[in-house]
């Protein structure tokens, strides 16, 4: 039996955690995995040491404030890889997490590959080097990554993103709102505030007021707002509720995909959903907002203008970007409906990111499994 320790640290990092592991039961029955999954790689097998959503913190502060609690459950997960001793460990993202468990392995000779480069060309360039310590083989996602880890020395695999192999290069809307229901003449634009509270909590208010600029302009348009708890649903239905008004919004419990495929424009919180909303080659504004200390430290430390993962591809603002003080109910609102207004500025989107797409679509899980399994 093959023992392969992993661990993802979110949501997203639970969904390629899946497909890789599917991947490599395919070529290899005898792997068991173990350490830290989500119900995605729990349902592949993977036994997990303790919840995923312990390692669910994002922002300086933030983190701050549960550090003692996830560096207490990184030793105790270091202590069980070693004491039931794995062939091969796999860190899934959460870099800050998996960095150093990977450097603590890799040190007692075990394999450490990280699947997912870190923003190491967005902010804190000088990562690369401690990552050279730390890991074994470097999968990335993207083509502009392998360059800066050649110059480093550190191994690496371009390998693709796994949603450009699973998303089809023509979306159905027309399927996505026969499935939601929606009348196909409407005006649909999806509002996705993010996945954790504290983000919901940041966007919820901002989001309505933007809903409430564009439906008084057109008031075909239905509002689609995937949400996947019952505590971030409660945040979004307050902020409703503090409008005091009649918004054509309909909250979805989870279905963020079957509401961008089914939008004509989306209005997201900047992470790996921009990604799937320019593979279903939609035009959308990216906004984001946190807290102003946590702000003001990324700031100082970004290499480069954008934030969005389908401006960071294209290497220019193919969409905007309206962050922190510029995340305006006026703004937001303005940068929406431009999309709705302007069919050629639509047009020139949608084609950037089919090209986009394109670049993307490797066979991910098989290229990366088959790294894995050559050092197996």
């Amino acid at each position: 039996m093959v023992r392969i320790g992993i661990v993802a640290g979110e949501s997203s990092g639970d969904l390629l955690g899946s497909h890789l592991m599917q991947a490599l039961k395919a070529k290899r029955a005898d792997i068991e995995f173990v350490g830290i999954a989500g119900p995605k790689m729990m349902r592949e097998g993977a036994k997990s040491l303790f919840p995923i959503e312990r390692l669910s913190v994002r922002g300086y502060f933030e983190v701050i404030k549960h550090l003692y609690g996830l560096l207490k459950l990184r030793r105790q997960l270091l202590q069980h890889l070693l004491n039931n001793r794995i062939d091969l460990f796999i860190g899934i993202d959460a870099p800050d997490f998996n960095f150093w468990l990977e450097k603590q392995l890799k040190n007692k000779g075990i394999t450490a590959i990280h699947y997912v480069s870190p923003s190491v060309w967005a902010w804190r360039k000088n990562r690369i080097n401690k990552i050279k310590h730390a890991v074994t083989h470097m999968l990335a996602l993207f083509p502009f990554e392998p360059a800066l880890y050649q110059q480093a020395g550190v191994p690496v695999t371009y390998v693709g993103h796994p949603l450009a192999d699973m998303l089809p290069l023509v979306p159905d809307t027309t399927a996505a709102r026969e499935g939601l229901r929606l009348k196909p003449e409407s005006l649909v634009i999806a509002m996705l505030p993010g996945s954790r509270q504290s983000e919901v909590q940041q966007h919820a208010a901002l989001f309505v007021k933007t809903a409430k600029l564009i439906y008084s302009e057109h008031p075909e348009t239905i509002f689609l707002v995937p949400l996947i708890t019952r505590e971030t649903r409660n945040i979004f239905e307050l902020a409703i509720f503090n409008e005091h008004e009649s918004l054509p919004i309909q909250i979805l419990f989870g279905h963020a995909h079957d509401a961008m495929e089914a939008a004509d424009v989306i209005i997201v919180a900047s992470g790996t959903a921009t990604l799937e909303a320019a593979l279903l080659k939609k035009p959308m504004v990216i906004t984001y907002r946190m807290p102003n200390l946590s702000w003001q430290l990324l700031k100082r430390m970004r290499l480069q203008p954008y934030v969005g993962l389908p401006n960071i591809l294209a290497e220019r603002f193919v969409v905007p970007e309206l962050l922190q003080h510029d995340a305006t109910p006026e703004k937001l609102a303005q940068a929406a409906l431009k999309f709705v207004h302007d069919t050629s500025y639509t047009a020139d989107i949608k084609a950037e990111f089919t090209k986009m797409h394109h670049s993307l679509q490797q066979n991910t899980a098989e290229k990366a499994a088959a790294v894995i399994l050559s050092y197996l």
